[in-house]
């Protein structure tokens, strides 16, 4: 007999869905829901603290929701059965804080050390200042490649002229916004978070993953997986517009969560109820 969705997954699977269709309509409107719901750096001028909970349930489009509502329908429906709904929604939105958590923790040190580069290049504004900033933070000004090319090729013919320095001030100030003002949305996080518990709970499960020719048990995908985000994350490439830090973010409270449980005496396995 064909099992039905649980309750809890079906809930987030509906909500999940719903918001995306009442962002297209809102966006008919002129009104960007993403904007408003989506998580921003807390010094952003768009920061609210439900954003912290809100941006789980937005997604960018059609293919972001339907990865991430295809895995947690996956994953979640298993260990709602396991955990009863109560469990898993807790579960859920914990993880989904913690992917909030570390990603504005990495994004502050990221600011942090770019306002230090910044306020350097203000007290010394000369070309070979501006180059090093551009060069080691070049995600920064994804925007603003060709205009930002074409001053320093008339820079280096004129090394010496303010009017160059001046005309970088805004592209810094521009790149400081740019970080600070775009929202990140996705369930994606707590995503992560279910599948760490899945790896966890069942490590010697056996999972098909996409252009592998062999199964791959679920310990070892979790920990390759968890791998890739690190590594991603910390690579920062250019053009790379996945928070992999959040990823791991709902991935490590995941964790945490589970062994404070196992400390509890809360079983891994259902009996949330008891506790309640």
């Amino acid at each position: 007999m064909r099992q039905q969705i649980p309750k809890g997954v079906k809930a987030l699977l509906i909500i999940n869905g719903s918001m995306l269709a009442l962002s297209w309509i809102l966006k008919g409107a002129g009104i960007n829901l993403i904007d408003i719901l989506g998580l921003h750096y807390p010094k952003s001028p768009y920061f609210h603290y439900y954003q912290i909970f809100t941006h789980m349930f937005m997604h960018a489009g059609l293919l972001h929701l339907l990865f991430n509502m295809y895995a947690l329908w996956l994953f979640g429906s298993v260990l709602e059965r396991l955990w009863g709904t109560k469990r898993f929604i807790f579960y859920y939105l914990v993880t989904g804080f913690g992917a909030a958590l570390l990603h504005t923790a990495v994004t502050w040190y990221e600011i942090h050390k770019f306002v230090e580069a910044a306020n350097y290049f203000i007290a010394n504004p000369d070309l070979s200042t501006f180059l090093a900033i551009y060069k080691k933070y070049p995600e920064y000004f994804a925007m603003y490649q060709d205009k930002i090319r074409l001053l320093i090729e008339n820079w280096q013919q004129s090394p010496d002229n303010v009017t160059y320095a001046n005309m970088a001030l805004p592209y810094i100030q521009n790149a400081i916004d740019l970080k600070m003002n775009i929202p990140i949305v996705g369930a994606s996080g707590a995503v992560f978070g279910l599948l760490l518990a899945f790896g966890m709970l069942f490590p010697d499960v056996e999972l098909y993953v996409m252009f592998i020719p062999v199964p791959i048990k679920a310990k070892y995908f979790v920990i390759g997986y968890g791998a890739l985000e690190l590594i991603n994350g910390l690579s920062n490439a250019p053009g790379d517009n996945i928070a992999h830090f959040a990823h791991l973010g709902g991935m490590i409270f995941g964790y945490l969560l589970i062994k404070i449980w196992d400390k509890t005496g809360k079983p891994r396995y259902g009996g949330w109820n008891k506790y309640n």
